[in-house]
């Protein structure tokens, strides 16, 4: 059984999509981020970082004791070494799945995740910084369009936890300024996942857990401008 501590944005739909995808047992642990949750002491034994998604796998390949993860990335990687599923075996191709990857964790969700917040939540619209971000984000849309023009997915020809990582950042693209006409073959790849039936079964748990997706601006406020001083402990 996997533990899933959860709340319903891009990184947390990721954890869902494998485990749907994967067919393994796992109960999903809520974590309203908009209430503070993430702060609560038991939530920060798991997930220092107070950030979701985190798991803990309570029967981890070779026994023994639970294994706790926190970060998106790094909880796909284990969840496929635990599978041997949804990553090549092979050198050249694990390659490819982990290149894209960090590409998502350290582009696409960073760079979308600032687009995010000064489109949506600023309390004061910056054209600069909308600008910056919105322009990047497209940037990025037409590396993974161009990636797309020959190959069914992003590392190959194979489903894998690269596209679980990258697809819940494209969701939300009209609220990034995203046209996905522009982009063909990312557009294709898109519709693909999304009529995976693991895709829809993750996507409907969240609609189940999250039923007012909206921010409040109590919930911005919780959010937004933690420091390692006021940051509750």
């Amino acid at each position: 059984m996997i533990d899933l501590y959860y709340w319903t944005t891009p990184n947390g739909h990721k954890v869902t999509l494998f485990l749907e995808e994967a067919g393994l047992p796992y109960a999903i642990h809520p974590i309203n981020i908009g209430k503070g949750e993430q702060f609560q002491p038991e939530f920060l034994k798991i997930a220092p970082n107070n950030r979701i998604p985190a798991i803990v796998d309570r029967a981890p390949a070779g026994g023994g004791a639970p294994v706790s993860l926190f970060e998106s990335g790094a909880i796909l990687l284990y969840l496929a070494e635990k599978t041997g599923r949804f990553i090549a075996t092979d050198p050249h191709g694990r390659a490819e799945v982990l290149q894209w990857l960090f590409w998502q964790m350290g582009g696409l969700g960073p760079m979308a995740g600032q687009n995010h917040h000064f489109v949506q939540y600023a309390p004061e619209q910056i054209p600069y910084a909308i600008d910056r971000y919105v322009k990047e984000t497209n940037r990025l849309y037409g590396v993974l369009d161009r990636r797309l023009a020959d190959r069914a997915f992003v590392a190959g020809e194979t489903y894998s936890i690269a596209d679980m990582a990258i697809y819940p950042w494209i969701v939300p693209h009209e609220r990034q300024r995203q046209n996905l006409d522009d982009h063909p073959h990312l557009k294709r790849w898109f519709s693909a996942i999304a009529e995976r039936p693991a895709t829809k079964a993750a996507y409907a748990k969240a609609a189940e857990i999250n039923q007012q997706p909206t921010m409040s601006e109590e919930a911005k406020k919780v959010m937004f401008g933690q420091t390692a001083t006021n940051a509750p402990r």
